[in-house]
């Protein structure tokens, strides 16, 4: 089966935290709570580059890997997710598509 692979895109890691609640995420929360220590770390904004750029390489060295796609959750905005995706063209995120 084909695996869909879902990133928070940008988003400040106050609200990265407030959808972590909602969702009942316990582990995504203790990262997001150990990276905000600082109350000042809460305005930053969080972008998914590392973990697509992961994942672009993983598909790169195993193309026989099931993952077929990147959806990106707006958590940030609409416009912040798209912008984030249009600056980054087809570089890594081509790799994840099928």
């Amino acid at each position: 089966l084909p695996v869909h692979v879902g990133v928070a895109g940008p988003a400040k890691l106050q609200t990265l935290i407030k959808f972590a609640i909602a969702c009942g995420v316990g582990p995504s929360l203790k990262v997001l709570q150990r990276r905000a220590i600082d109350v000042g770390k809460l305005l930053l904004l969080f972008e998914p580059d590392e973990v697509v750029k992961a994942l672009a390489r993983h598909k790169a060295d195993a193309p026989d890997s099931a993952i077929t796609c990147l959806h990106l959750f707006p958590l940030g905005g609409i416009t912040t997710a798209a912008t984030w995706a249009r600056t980054r063209g087809t570089t890594e995120a081509a790799v994840l598509t099928a």
